[in-house]
């Protein structure tokens, strides 16, 4: 009687239009398997997703029936990305939203009344008809049912409790787990809870979701995110695959003698990297003092721990994507840029923190179109690691025997 295969999940981090990337790595695993003969199901019995890398987990549970080509039409959404499929970037949205907003700054006397206060830098409801368009969330129960994909997680951050919220559907009756600071519980997903994630805190606004607390505002998944690789693992994944969208060990910047005090674009960049990369590199970190601790116990003592091995494949950018997003900043709209500016922020500059702001928020198709062609070449260049990881032959060395 032959074992059934480990269930593979499926970790994808945040980190706004940096979100390509991980799509371009998925394309070219996708493409390693037809090679190799791999099977035409979907590899990915569990996807768990934060932030703008939620909006690409859901996009492939809702098409895990056809997942080839559902990682296709995701390429060629990203590919084709502009602002305004995401955000209002014309001058009478940026007064209402951006301008209002940094107003607050020196005119908050103004806002005293609560109905005038800005919610967010930015209106991001064209995202929400993409995704009402593109992710078709109807179709998942069925999907669960007829064993495409065993479980799919959301996470976002409740402001009202401060607590890191799991969102998941499954098809096994799992229980919902409570850590420190972190939580979940079993639902029906939906694009409230995706515009919720994504919500990058400050740049797009809160969204109101019935939470494991009762109801609440909620924000972007990767705040306060300790263990962004746990939802996975209480699902049932027994091996995983982790795409970052941000290079997790940076070399060390030249330093200026006379530094310069920090602009309002550089706090919030070197903030969003924090939120988005930190805890990824930490979790994937502890995962692995993990695995070799329970290594090197016997089968007894590692009963004992409740604990087992997880075995996982880590793939982040190799290239600095601020660096990237400066060659391209020049693409976005003048109103953006301009904020940007008033903000602190030089668009097409890589020597600050300002850029890395300016990445989250370049969902453009020259930018965009550079991470999905960096996610495949990253991604073949780890083609052997990721044939072992699958179990995969490759089928050129073989002779295609």
């Amino acid at each position: 009687m032959s074992l059934a295969p480990p269930v593979t999940g499926l970790v994808l981090t945040g980190g706004g239009a940096r979100a390509a990337y991980q799509v371009g790595v998925l394309q070219q695993i996708l493409a390693l398997r037809r090679e190799a003969s791999g099977g035409d199901g979907n590899p990915f019995g569990v996807i768990c997703g934060t932030s703008a890398g939620a909006i690409n987990a859901c996009a492939l549970a809702c098409g895990a029936d056809a997942i080839d080509a559902t990682g296709e039409r995701l390429a060629e959404i990203w590919s084709g990305f502009s602002v305004e499929q995401v955000y209002r970037s014309k001058v009478i949205d940026m007064v209402r939203s951006g301008a209002r907003w940094v107003s607050l700054v020196s005119l908050g006397w103004l806002f005293a009344q609560r109905r005038m206060r800005p919610r967010s830098l930015l209106d991001n409801a064209p995202l929400a008809e993409l995704l009402e368009r593109e992710v078709d969330f109807a179709r998942l129960p069925a999907l669960i049912a007829e064993g495409h994909l065993h479980g799919l997680a959301v996470t976002a951050s409740s402001y009202g409790s401060g607590e890191h919220a799991t969102f998941y559907q499954s098809g096994a009756a799992i229980e919902p787990w409570i850590r420190h600071q972190r939580l979940a519980m079993r639902c029906e997903l939906g694009h409230a809870h995706l515009l919720a994630s994504s919500a990058i805190p400050f740049v797009f606004p809160a969204v109101a979701l019935h939470g494991p607390r009762g109801r609440a505002y909620f924000g972007d998944g990767s705040i306060r995110q300790t263990a962004p690789v746990s939802p996975a693992i209480h699902l049932g994944a027994q091996r995983l695959l982790v795409i970052g969208a941000g290079r997790t060990l940076e070399p060390h910047a030249q330093l200026p003698e006379e530094p310069t005090y920090p602009s309002l674009a550089q706090i919030a960049g070197h903030s969003l990297s924090s939120i988005f990369l930190d805890a990824l590199a930490a979790d994937v970190e502890r995962l692995g003092r993990i695995n070799r601790t329970l290594s090197l116990m016997t089968p007894e003592q590692r009963a004992a721990t409740g604990l087992h091995e997880i075995e996982m494949l880590f793939i982040a950018p190799t290239q600095r994507l601020d660096a990237i997003a400066a060659r391209h900043a020049q693409s976005l709209p003048a109103t953006v840029k301009s904020l940007l500016r008033i903000l602190g922020a030089d668009p097409g500059s890589e020597t600050s923190q300002g850029g890395a702001l300016t990445s989250y928020l370049l969902f453009e198709s020259d930018f965009t179109r550079e991470l999905l062609a960096l996610g495949r070449a990253d991604a073949l260049a780890r083609a052997d690691e990721i044939r072992r990881f699958f179990g995969w032959p490759d089928r050129g060395r073989d002779g295609g025997c």
